[in-house]
């Protein structure tokens, strides 16, 4: 499943111009801020550079500096026309010599005017003096004296100009700036707080809302998985249309629960539907819930239910489900609390709220194995939808998708390319053709053919080609008898899907060699005899490395994984062995994540039959080994006369293999306890699919 490109959406109704008011709100905030505190800093800077002259001082100033001295006779001048004062700044205590008072205004509560200001101490850089120095006087709290400043200055010939009294602005200034700077402060600090991800708002859902035209997905930009799309127009209809249920008294369900393997598009199936209903769509995480503190997640589903309601009709989309939902009571270490408590109120509000309200849950999940039972009954998550993987019809419908951008060679036939891309989803198919997109450029071409397809499919399956690997000769050796061995047993077995290439190139991280197979066609089931041979061609490398070198190398040991996983599912889970068709394997594995390990659990066998099992896998892996080698020492030649072949030229095709094959081969091969068929091998270009990786690791 995949998406169109998104059409150009329509000036005024973007996800940015939405945002524009909330913008310009917060600008307007931090430019009253910033104003605030530049006055602040103004008035704070003008009040340290002018100089502080106490009261008295100032008195005493007046009657040394009196200007009319210089007029009088010597004799009645006795005092030195300065002051010495004491002044701190910087947490320094400084001595200055205080002269030349000028520029007076008087008011009533504060006296300001220009000094002459020296150091006293010759050792401070800042001895010089300062002429036209401002200075203030701070009058308020002095008991009126009557006037007696005023009559002073007059005495002693100082002129001075009065100042009016200071009005209520004037005389609250300060306070009212530090006030409001405080508030600005306050405010911002809390909005911050409030939100997400901080503190503050922990009870708050992280879920992000999308209107419609933000959304910009519909049914028609899914492609690949057209039942699941006719299931869940349904839901569109009842979002749409909801009175059409209920007159007959239909009720939707309240939750739908998309399963399916990773890269399948389920996310992308939810934003379709919300972009056919027209309705808000609510999209979060499973681990968006869940916190360190208890409650915390129980807080943001019951807020994010809130907000649904009053959005209603919406959807809330919750991805990867099993990181909130997972089975209570499970971990063997002791529960969960937080994450108990969130899906408890999540079993809750699924559960509380009016089904005819407009809210639909949906989840999507790859674990569907793990989740509670009480979240999968019927009133909750009553609705299943299987986003499986996309048959070959499929798959070429997600591919016309993604090359609409591609300039394609004429000779390009996307059937082909989706019969060789079996077991591949939606994003593995996106990844293919920009890889393919990539190496048409690389190479200078104008469009990209069938070439870059194939070669595209390679990368994406076995890994980037190292050509410049340099591998010793013995080594060299040893892998292309160890590959030979893949492709030579493959092709002599019946029930083994056709061989399309054999190499030596490394790929990847660990692969020194590979062999290439390609199924005829998407399959869902597999018998007995299909999995013997599949053990068969994974054990025959190891073989030929012992027939030709009489020694075995660690080349085998994803081969050897793989082999003994494909007889252990026999005995425990396929009831294909001589214990009888029981299934021995409880713990389970998730359908959906190939590899995955369960924690071990109690077994329900005996230790009697635990060896049973182990005796019964290593018979069927002895009895493949022997059926390799009777094999390969049928058809020696042919085993050296590929290996041969391998070295020369390191790559070989499905039409020159069964050339070298039956040039070398004298006789019909008979494999004891097996049921031949005619071989088939898929030429480079016929429709097959990627098949197994036959790898020789580092």
């Amino acid at each position: 499943m995949t998406k169109k490109q998104e059409p150009a959406r329509k000036s005024g109704k973007s996800g940015d111009s939405k945002r524009t008011p909330h913008l310009a709100g917060n600008l307007i905030w931090y430019l009253m801020a910033l104003g605030l505190v530049t006055l602040f800093i103004f008035t704070l800077v003008r009040k340290q550079a002018q100089v502080e002259i106490r009261y008295s001082d100032l008195k005493q100033l007046i009657k040394q500096g009196n200007p009319k001295a210089a007029e009088a006779p010597a004799a009645e001048v006795k005092t030195p026309g300065y002051i010495d004062i004491v002044n701190r700044q910087d947490g320094l205590e400084r001595v200055l010599r205080v002269s030349n008072l000028a520029d007076l205004k008087v008011g009533p509560t504060e006296i300001s005017g220009t000094v002459t200001v020296e150091v006293k101490r010759p050792s401070d850089p800042n001895n010089k003096p300062q002429p036209n120095k401002p200075f203030y006087t701070p009058r308020r709290g002095l008991e009126e004296d009557g006037g007696a400043l005023e009559e002073l200055l007059d005495k002693y010939g100082f002129p001075y100009q009065g100042l009016p009294a200071p009005g209520f602005w004037q005389s609250y200034a300060s306070l009212f700036i530090m006030s409001a700077l405080f508030l600005v402060v306050i405010i911002f600090m809390m909005r911050r707080l409030g939100g997400a991800g901080s503190p503050m708002a922990f009870g708050r859902s992280r879920g992000k809302m999308y209107a419609q035209e933000d959304i910009g997905v519909t049914f028609d930009d899914v492609a690949g998985i057209d039942e699941a799309v006719e299931e869940l127009r349904e839901v569109v209809e009842f979002l749409k249309t909801p009175e059409k249920y209920q007159v007959l008294g239909g009720r939707i369900p309240k939750g739908v629960l998309l399963v399916g393997p990773p890269g399948t598009g389920k996310t992308l199936l939810a934003k379709a539907i919300a972009g056919e209903a027209g309705v808000p769509f609510f999209s979060l995480s499973g681990s968006d819930f869940v916190e360190m503190f208890v409650g915390v997640g129980a807080a943001r589903v019951r807020d994010m239910f809130q907000q649904a309601e009053a959005k209603a009709p919406c959807i809330i989309f919750i991805d990867e489900l099993d990181a909130l939902g997972k089975t209570r009571g499970t971990s063997v270490v002791g529960g969960h609390d937080e994450r108990e408590q969130t899906l408890n109120a999540l079993l809750v509000e699924m559960d509380g709220f009016d089904s005819n309200s407009g809210v639909i849950v949906m989840a999507a999940t790859n674990r569907p194995e793990t989740l509670d039972p009480a979240l999968l009954r019927p009133g909750r998550f009553d609705r299943h939808v299987l986003v499986d993987r996309p048959d070959v019809r499929g798959r070429e419908a997600i591919l016309k998708v993604h090359v609409q951008n591609v300039k394609l060679a004429t000779e390009v036939n996307l059937k082909e390319v989706a019969a060789i891309t079996s077991g591949f989803v939606g994003a593995d198919l996106a990844n293919l053709v920009n890889e393919a997109a990539l190496l048409a450029a690389r190479k200078g071409k104008t469009s990209v053919g069938m070439p870059e397809f194939n070669e595209g499919v390679e990368r994406v399956t076995a890994g980037l080609e190292k050509k410049q690997r340099v591998m010793h000769a013995d080594e060299k050796q040893r892998v292309a008898y160890h590959e030979s061995g893949h492709a030579l047993v493959a092709y002599s077995l019946p029930n083994t899907d056709p061989v399309h290439k054999v190499s030596i190139i490394p790929r990847g991280l660990a692969a020194l060699g590979y062999m290439l197979q390609r199924p005829e066609g998407d399959r869902y089931l597999l018998t007995q005899g299909e999995l013997e041979s599949r053990i068969q061609v994974l054990l025959a490398g190891t073989i030929a490395e012992e027939m030709i070198f009489d020694d075995v190398s660690t080349g085998a040991q994803n081969d050897l994984e793989r082999a003994s996983s494909i007889a252990r599912s026999m005995v425990m889970e396929y009831g294909m062995s001589r214990l009888g068709r029981v299934n021995y394997r409880e713990n389970g594995r998730s359908p959906f994540l190939a590899g995955t390990m369960e924690l071990p659990r109690e077994r329900s066998h005996s230790e009697q039959t635990a060896r049973e099992i182990d005796e019964e896998v290593k018979h069927i892996i002895d009895e493949s080994i022997e059926k390799v080698r009777h094999i390969l020492e049928l058809r020696r030649k042919s085993l050296e006369a590929l290996a041969k072949r391998l070295i020369e030229i390191e790559v070989i095709d499905a039409s020159e293999l069964k050339e070298i094959i039956d040039a070398n081969s004298s006789s019909p091969l008979i494999v004891p306890g097996t049921v031949t068929a005619p071989r088939r091998l898929a030429p480079p270009t016929e429709q097959a699919t990627l098949g197994e990786v036959g790898q020789a690791d580092a």
